[in-house]
């Protein structure tokens, strides 16, 4: 791998590679330090972080590497002085020997790592994409049910202007028996090209508004918050708000073994009181981004 920008571009056999030297990494972590001794990874983040950048700063420095970077870099680089963000990567690109990128604009990584002299990472461009949020989704599914292959799954909230299920949505459909439930409002429902994408695999999905008569069917339930910062009219966030919420009453809904994911951070779309239940999986999928980030940067710079 040159660079990170999309799902598309990891294999089966690739993410199997990829989890498992996560594995590794996980139970072995004393043979893995000052693996990246002397590399630097440069962080520039475009929107808010917490996660992704915390998490991608702790891989590195665990493997022996320094970091750097900016936060909220619209207004704390020079991008606020109208320098392209093409200029500003050939910069850095001379600073660092990686680049972890997040931007607001979709199809800001592809743009970055037209010009870059090392790798570039997706850590999310606007609605566009969020590859190693996937990966790290992935291994948790892999993890908690010991399984990828016939895990059938539901896309909760704004599917729309969701990176997180459109990248989770491409890494699944490399695998066999797979089946999705879209669970959207109109007006944020999951755009035709992923569901094109899984009709050429031959992978079945299901349309639907009621979450109550999906939970009972599925394995996982991904839910995702309403982005606020991606509607240009209130009255279109408003209509959409809160519409879908999981709580105890919607946990006795789902099956015993069955898992609930979230990418973080949520608002009031899982209620505090399911945290307690052991089906609720969205803090040890953030903790999986570690060991999964580990990984990626070991394979792109060792």
């Amino acid at each position: 791998m040159g660079h990170v920008i999309e799902s598309q571009q990891f294999s089966r056999t690739l993410l199997e590679d990829l989890f498992a030297r996560s594995e590794e990494m996980k139970g072995e972590p004393h043979r893995f330090v000052g693996r990246l001794a002397g590399q630097v990874m440069a962080a520039l983040f475009y929107e808010p972080s917490t996660r992704t950048r915390l998490s991608f700063e702790a891989a590195m420095l665990r493997l022996g590497g320094t970091t750097m970077g900016t936060d909220n870099a619209r207004e704390f680089s020079s991008a606020s002085k109208g320098e392209t963000l093409e200029d500003t990567i050939r910069i850095v690109s001379g600073y660092a020997d990686v680049i972890v990128l997040r931007h607001n604009e979709e199809g800001a990584a592809r743009r970055a790592a037209a010009v870059s002299t090392v790798p570039i990472i997706n850590a999310g461009d606007g609605p566009g994409q969020h590859p190693t949020q996937a990966l790290l989704d992935l291994y948790t599914i892999r993890d908690e049910l010991g399984r990828i292959d016939t895990v059938r799954v539901a896309m909760v909230g704004d599917l729309a202007n969701g990176r997180t299920v459109r990248s989770l949505t491409y890494l699944l459909s490399k695998f066999k028996e797979i089946k999705f439930w879209f669970v959207a409002p109109p007006q944020v429902a999951m755009h035709d090209d992923l569901k094109t994408h899984l009709d050429e695999h031959q992978l079945p999905w299901v349309e639907t508004q009621d979450l109550d008569a999906v939970l009972p069917e599925v394995d996982v339930v991904y839910m995702t918050r309403i982005q606020k910062e991606r509607f240009t009219d209130p009255e279109t966030y408003n209509a959409v708000k809160g519409v879908y919420r999981i709580d105890r009453r919607s946990m006795a809904l789902m099956r015993k073994y069955a898992i609930l994911m979230h990418p973080l951070p949520r608002v009031d779309e899982i209620a505090p009181e399911v945290d307690e239940d052991p089906r609720a999986a969205y803090f040890r999928q953030a903790r999986n981004g570690l060991h999964v980030r580990m990984a990626l940067l070991d394979r792109l710079l060792s």
